[in-house]
């Protein structure tokens, strides 16, 4: 069936299945029922693993041999994605997936802003708008999060989002990174500094079956298919799917765990959410234009 498909529709197809998967991300995080470090452990080492085979099968290359041609760029990425795994399961811990997605989708504006500092890009007018525009809506999910005492997740995701664009700055910086090598070391050394602060053996049957689906099904299944959907359509495009990530990955939580996202969250992550809709289309028409 694939192939009968446009590049363009086969791009589209995998981004969507991509950010489909990915979005389970937050309610896996909550049904796994385990602390933040064993949390961590399982899941970056399920992921290392996983990841390790796909790249050895798709490439013909284990992940040291594909890492070492990437550059110390590639280690500060791999870094920064252990980072984020780190923050991103803090947030969802101590604050609404709502918040947390919603403050994570801002990411590629962080990215824009650290490619204009870094590599001295220049930066269009729209995406200082989106900016502002975004960091006000931010501004409004803490407001709300003051009250419910959620902040300190708010915090932890804004922290993820700021580390996702600087890792999307040196891949910019340095296009001959291999994502998923950069994504299996992260998740290997998350689990090694997790290890120190876990008990991976006191988890429950029901709780390592959830972190397995997580490590070795559902997160190496995400990063694929967005990784392929690169290869056939504009960064632009690709940004327009994962704004969709914030909406579903609210709505499983919505449905499955009863956890409503608070009314504040619901206005100014919306209106985040928008920004970087119509951000994505704009850079999306920039790329059909040219």
């Amino acid at each position: 069936m694939i192939r009968n498909l446009s590049p363009h529709a086969t791009g589209a197809l995998f981004a969507f299945i991509g950010v489909m998967a990915i979005s389970f991300d937050g309610l896996l995080v909550r049904l796994a029922d385990a602390s933040a470090p064993d949390i961590l452990f399982w899941r970056g080492l399920f992921m290392a693993i996983t990841l390790t085979v796909v790249l050895r099968l798709m490439n013909g290359r284990w992940t040291w041999a594909c890492m070492q041609r990437g550059g110390m760029d590639a280690w500060w990425t791999a870094t920064g994605f252990a980072a984020t795994n780190y923050l991103f399961v803090l947030a969802v811990l101590h604050t609404t997936v709502a918040n947390a997605v919603v403050i994570l989708a801002a990411s590629p504006l962080f990215a824009a802003l650290f490619s204009g500092l870094i590599l001295h890009e220049w930066i269009p007018l729209r995406t200082w708008v989106a900016i502002l525009l975004s960091l006000a809506g931010i501004v409004g999910v803490f407001a709300g999060s003051l009250e419910t005492g959620g902040w300190l997740g708010d915090l932890f995701a804004l922290g993820a989002a700021m580390v996702v664009g600087l890792k999307l700055t040196l891949l910019r910086r340095s296009p001959q990174i291999d994502r998923l090598a950069v994504i299996a070391t992260g998740g290997l050394l998350g689990a090694v500094i997790a290890l120190f602060f876990a008990a991976p053996l006191a988890v429950s049957a029901t709780s390592l079956a959830t972190l397995l689906l997580m490590g070795a099904v559902q997160l190496p299944l995400a990063l694929v298919m967005i990784a392929l959907a690169t290869r056939h359509l504009p960064a632009g495009e690709v940004a327009l799917f994962l704004v969709l990530e914030a909406v579903f990955g609210t709505l499983w939580v919505w449905l499955f765990l009863a956890e409503a996202p608070p009314l504040m969250t619901l206005v100014a992550g919306t209106a985040v959410l928008v920004t970087l809709a119509l951000h994505a289309l704009a850079s999306w028409r920039d790329d059909e234009a040219r």
